[in-house]
């Protein structure tokens, strides 16, 4: 009888693994989590259509552990807030919210991506994904040459 029920035990963990969430999670509360940088992205640039305009970058408590470390840990996440630049009265301001940019450390469920769960939600709508399976291409392929950051561009600032 134990041996059933273990067998049983064994199969629906199994099951259960495999129906496993391999999306990015939204990040709520993401704004109170560490400043990185910011940057303006202007017309001329080369990213300019992809991530043109003002954008803020966030990192959770492992995150920042990947930042000091160079090595970022599971559970370590980052956020690309990328919004509007509004050119008024010699000021740049923000305007509406683009995309906000995931990236979510996981080495086994995002082992094909360098260990990286990557998620776009258009206008930071949480149900507006634009990433979805698409990663590999839209996101990893930029990302593959800093390898040697664990596929990290920003740094943080002292």
């Amino acid at each position: 009888m134990k041996s059933k029920i273990l067998v049983t035990c064994g199969i629906a963990a199994t099951a259960l693994s495999l129906q496993a969430d391999p999306e990015v999670p939204y990040p709520t509360g993401y704004r109170d989590w560490q400043h990185v940088k910011s940057m303006v992205i202007e017309q001329g640039h080369p990213l300019y259509t992809a991530f043109g305009g003002i954008h803020h970058l966030y990192a959770n408590n492992e995150a920042l552990k990947g930042y000091r470390d160079g090595r970022f840990p599971n559970g370590a996440v980052i956020i690309f807030d990328l919004l509007e630049a509004v050119h008024e009265g010699n000021t740049i301001g923000e305007g509406s919210r683009k995309v906000l940019g995931v990236m979510h450390k996981d080495e086994d469920k995002f082992s094909a991506t360098g260990g990286w769960g990557f998620e776009g939600f258009a206008g930071g709508d949480p149900s507006r994904r634009v990433v979805a399976g698409n990663a590999a291409t839209a996101c990893f392929a930029c990302h593959q040459p800093q390898k040697d950051r664990d596929y990290v561009f920003s740094a943080l600032r002292d």
